[in-house]
């Protein structure tokens, strides 16, 4: 690949934004937290750069974050990431101990879901019935 062929694949912090659907003041955010795998490239004009691999880091971020990833566990992992080779075990914890609370959020929003999907049941076989008055009441 030649210094040209890398400069048309750098995208603009605007182009970052759709791509990920990070806004713009996200992104500098992220980079300010030191969440990037990578030093983001500046052009002369010192306006940001960003790479294919940038955009692909930032969509994995996007989804730990979303899941409920800490920002200092993301900060964490982004630093073992940085450092290369060797940390493999301990990028495996931290990213096994979020899918392990992740999991238990999916259980408990299956709970919380059964229990309105019941109370939904009540409520529509009361009102079919035309007895629906007397649900939730309070006594006087």
């Amino acid at each position: 690949m030649t210094a040209t062929d890398a400069t048309e694949q750098e995208l603009s912090i605007g182009e970052v934004a759709e791509r990920t659907g990070l806004s713009v003041h996200a992104l500098r955010f992220y980079e300010r937290e030191d969440l990037l795998v990578g030093p983001v490239r500046r052009t002369s004009g010192g306006r940001r750069r960003y790479t294919p691999f940038d955009v692909e880091w930032l969509l994995i971020c996007v989804k730990l974050r979303e899941s409920g990833m800490p920002l200092a566990d993301l900060r964490h992992f982004a630093e073992l990431v940085r450092r290369g080779p060797g940390n493999e075990a301990e990028r495996l914890r931290l990213l096994d101990g979020h899918r392990q609370r992740v999991e238990a959020q999916i259980q408990a929003l299956q709970e919380c879901r059964s229990v309105i999907a019941w109370k939904v049941g009540v409520y529509e076989e009361h009102l079919a019935r035309g007895a629906a008055g007397g649900l939730w009441a309070p006594t006087p």
